[in-house]
């Protein structure tokens, strides 16, 4: 009642269009910034899983606080509606410049301060406030057009709200973030939610405003989107500093892939990097360590055909192919620009051999599980060099569905060989992936290499951690009946760090260092979150 009495005393006369055109003018409004809304969400989720690791834990930050955060504005709101149209204004500049600006100081954050948790959630506080105040004051303004019942408004700002939403949702993963990028993406939504916001009020609601509010927010309003823009043509050189700073001074190739950053870093073979979304992949200091620790011992036995799951740089099928009896190797790697990547970089083409130009060798670029699923082939030996079970996409590439998967693929003396995570610093993980391996149908047999350098993550060991964490790798080899033990095959290449006594030394170590009755990872229940 009491919105329905502001609208009869103001009533639609004073604006300067028609009551059903400004009703659609307000309702476009409402559509254009839930859309922008919902993109800076959906873009503090996607950069905060990139540069924190696990999108199920920052997802659940960024949404359980945003939409806390939104009551606590709407709640602020009430003391606005009595200048809803200069309210929304300055509201959405503020929207436009925080959300705009999000992806680029949570990046500056973690590129020079090392740390970007206290600004996701401090974004995502402040984006919930604005994006909570909207409502109160839009329904206000909705009245102000046209004598409405407080039911109808609601349903119609509602309707034009979701609908806002689903275009935002869907604009950012298949339009602004292939097309523009993360950080370019953020800043033209935060110019798009600035103009829509302030064209609104400065047009429709300008017999509201007064002289000194009017030019407030034109001065305010063109600053915004002045930042915004200036920052988009600068967009560039900022992430080539960020880089410098993650990455140091040495940065050849950086890319945004379809589906990660690869950024290659080192003038040859003897000092090159791998970097995949922010996290160190391969080092050439100490890369070979873990690629014999990880190939050899599953070469013992048949090897005609050989099955890679990830090892798109080419190392592991560099090692594989040091047999001569090995007639067939296939790679299955999600990212294909990683394949290409390691086939024509000279520097990484060259550390692996140029592996991916042997004729034995077949790229596959495809999600490995469903791979699995479609494929009816059998494998001698099967060799997962995945990510990290603690990154949340690469979870179902260690449950026991997927090892479900690899003991079909196996020929019947087929053995598989997983890289289990450090077995010292992780170990509830790596026994839960052991765990997963034998309920998956296979045993297993695991051990352990040391040797490696403090600091460097030349696996796929992708989560954080000091120096301590980087001082071993967790290996396991499984097959069906009885497990294969570790050894060297007999008349195979000689490595360079690997011996029959380090095996056995790995295999004693992790077997003293067992931690018995942990439950497998499942699909519906992945387990690997609890030691991270």
């Amino acid at each position: 009642m009491i919105d329905q009495q502001i609208s009869l005393r103001g009533g639609a006369a004073r604006l300067p269009v028609r009551p059903r055109t400004g009703r659609f003018l307000v309702l476009a409004a409402v559509f254009i910034c839930a859309a922008c809304g919902l993109v800076y969400e959906l873009e503090l989720v996607a950069l905060a899983s990139y540069l924190i690791g696990d999108s199920v834990t920052q997802a659940s930050v960024v949404l359980s606080v945003m939409v806390f955060a939104m009551g606590i504005g709407s709640l602020l709101a009430k003391r606005l509606r009595c200048h809803a149209a200069v309210g929304f204004g300055m509201v959405e500049a503020a929207l436009a410049l925080i959300g705009g600006s999000s992806a680029l100081v949570l990046y500056a954050s973690f590129a020079w301060l090392g740390e970007s948790q206290y600004a996701l959630v401090g974004f995502s506080l402040a984006i919930g406030v604005l994006i909570g105040a909207e409502i109160p004051l839009l329904m206000t303004l909705i009245q102000r057009v046209d004598r409405q019942d407080a039911g109808g408004a609601v349903a119609d700002l509602f309707a034009a709200d979701y609908v806002g939403a689903l275009v935002g949702g869907l604009a950012f993963p298949f339009l602004l973030l292939p097309m523009l990028g993360q950080l370019t993406g953020a800043l033209f939504t935060g110019a798009v939610n600035a103009a829509a916001g302030g064209a609104l009020v400065l047009w429709v609601f300008r017999r509201d405003l007064s002289s000194r509010s009017r030019w407030l927010l034109v001065l305010v309003n063109v600053s915004v989107i002045a930042v915004l823009g200036t920052a988009t043509v600068l967009v560039d050189d900022f992430e080539w500093a960020a880089r410098r700073a993650v990455y140091g001074d040495q940065v050849r190739v950086a890319v945004q892939t379809g589906v990660q950053e690869v950024v290659l870093t080192g003038a040859d073979r003897d000092s090159l990097d791998l970097y995949l979304d922010g996290r160190l992949r391969v080092s050439a200091r100490d890369e070979y360590r873990y690629h014999e620790a990880l190939v050899h011992p599953a070469m013992n036995g048949p090897r005609a055909r050989v099955l890679i799951l990830g090892g798109g740089d080419g190392l592991a099928a560099r090692e594989v192919l040091r047999y001569p009896d090995v007639r067939s190797v296939t790679v299955v790697e999600l990212d294909p620009a990683v394949t290409r990547l390691a086939r024509t970089d000279p520097a990484l083409s060259e550390l692996n051999d140029h592996a991916l130009r042997d004729p034995r060798l077949t790229a596959v670029g495809a999600d490995e599980f469903r791979w699995l699923r479609a494929d009816r082939g059998r494998y001698d030996v099967v060799i997962s060099d995945l990510p990290d079970p603690g990154i949340t996409a690469s979870t179902k590439l260690y449950s026991a569905e997927f090892y479900g998967l690899v003991a079909e693929a196996l020929a019947p003396d087929g053995r598989l060989v997983v890289h289990a995570g450090p077995m010292g610093a992780r170990p509830r993980t790596f026994w839960t992936v052991e765990a997963s391996v034998r309920a998956g149908g296979l045993a297993t047999r695991p051990y352990r290499v040391t040797g490696r350098y403090a600091g460097f993550a030349a696996s796929p060991d992708r989560g954080g951690g000091d120096e301590g964490e980087r001082q071993d790798w967790g290996f396991l080899l499984a097959g069906r009946g009885a497990a294969p033990q570790p050894a060297l095959a007999a008349g195979g290449p000689v490595p360079r760090s690997l011996g029959g006594r380090e095996l056995r030394e790995g295999v004693r170590a992790a077997d003293d260092a067992r931690l018995p009755g942990l439950a497998p990872s499942t699909l519906v229940h992945p387990r690997y979150w609890e030691d991270v």
